[in-house]
């Protein structure tokens, strides 16, 4: 006798907004919730110094809002995903009150940040990076702290891998923004 095939629920963004999670870190991908664990402190401070040099920036000249890990960004519908980037950025252009508000909003970042997790496989990552340029995502800077490089993705692909004795550029999205590479490893 056949075994029928497994349903599993997919949810909406909305049934996973509601759910009870228990302070659990988790995303939303094409309706599956995916626990995330606790990030190990060299994928943290990566994640911070990137905030703190960009975000800096950003607040000085008035180019947007940045946001840190844990933001969750509605990236497609039908199924529905929810992720979570180490760091984003919207232009000033295109924020609106639902961006502002307690809500997941409709507005895709202009920039992300992914840094990449000791336990993390490169075939997570090139999802991840697929997942953020398919929704929109102008420029994704996928971090490496292990290593100490950087790669940089402009849609539609891999534009180029940094190392830690280059220096960094915001592109079109962050124009004037110039950093060290090895500024973000410390």
């Amino acid at each position: 006798m056949a075994v029928p095939p497994h349903h599993q629920h997919l949810y909406t963004a909305e049934e996973f907004a509601a759910m009870q999670r228990d302070n659990m870190r988790a995303e939303l991908i094409e309706g599956e919730m995916v626990a995330m664990p606790a990030a190990f402190a060299d994928h943290g401070r990566t994640a911070s110094r990137i905030n703190s040099l960009v975000g800096y920036y950003v607040l000085q000249n008035n180019l947007g809002e940045t946001y840190t890990a844990e933001t969750g960004f509605l990236i497609a519908r039908n199924p529905d995903t929810i992720r979570a980037p180490d760091f984003a950025f919207i232009q000033a252009s295109r924020l609106t009150i639902s961006v502002l508000g307690p809500t997941w909003g409709g507005v895709i970042p202009d920039m992300v940040a992914e840094v990449v997790s000791s336990g993390e496989r490169i075939k997570e990552i090139d999802a991840k990076v697929q997942m953020w340029l398919t929704a929109g995502v102008c420029l994704v800077w996928v971090v490496w702290p292990q290593v100490r490089m950087m790669q940089i993705y402009e849609p539609p692909a891999l534009i180029r891998d940094l190392l830690d004795t280059e220096m960094l550029s915001g592109g079109l999205v962050l124009p004037g923004f110039t950093a060290p590479v090895a500024h973000i490893f410390g």
